[in-house]
């Protein structure tokens, strides 16, 4: 990642507290980031593809995708973003309360480029935000999608 360049960054979360924190733990890194959340797998879809009223939104570089969605869940996101030539390369996190060990295969199958399992704990959940960010937004080189 470019040190100078704000990381843009798609939160897919259906549940408004999850998303809310999941928005503060980043708010608290140092990495420059521009975060956007949307509610479920449709309007995800719609965000990445610049449709509706997404039409003027940038690419992410990053995903955070829950499992759990209302109207297309979080495999069939996963799913039509790594078979979309336009999309297949911004790195997804598969960001999940689920431990399912057929949920993590088939994120990986479907590949997803990590899988976490949501911590319950907020200090716990805290460290892991921060280390995404360090790790995916000043360790690793990503590419320039747009």
């Amino acid at each position: 990642m470019d040190w100078n360049k704000v990381a843009q960054i798609l939160i897919v979360e259906d549940n408004p507290s999850a998303a809310n924190l999941t928005l503060k733990a980043f708010g608290k890194t140092k990495s420059l980031k521009k975060l956007h959340v949307v509610e479920d797998g449709v309007e995800a879809m719609a965000f990445l593809r610049r449709s509706g009223k997404y039409a003027q939104m940038p690419r992410p570089d990053l995903i955070m995708l829950d499992l759990n969605l209302p109207r297309k869940n979080g495999h069939e996101v996963l799913a039509e973003i790594k078979s979309d030539p336009k999309l297949k390369l911004i790195p997804v996190i598969v960001f999940t309360t689920s431990e399912s060990p057929d949920d993590i295969r088939k994120s990986y199958e479907l590949n997803a480029n990590c899988y976490i399992t949501v911590p319950v704990h907020l200090k716990q959940f805290m460290k892991i935000v921060e280390q995404i960010c360090d790790f995916w937004l000043t360790a690793v080189k990503l590419p320039n999608l747009d």
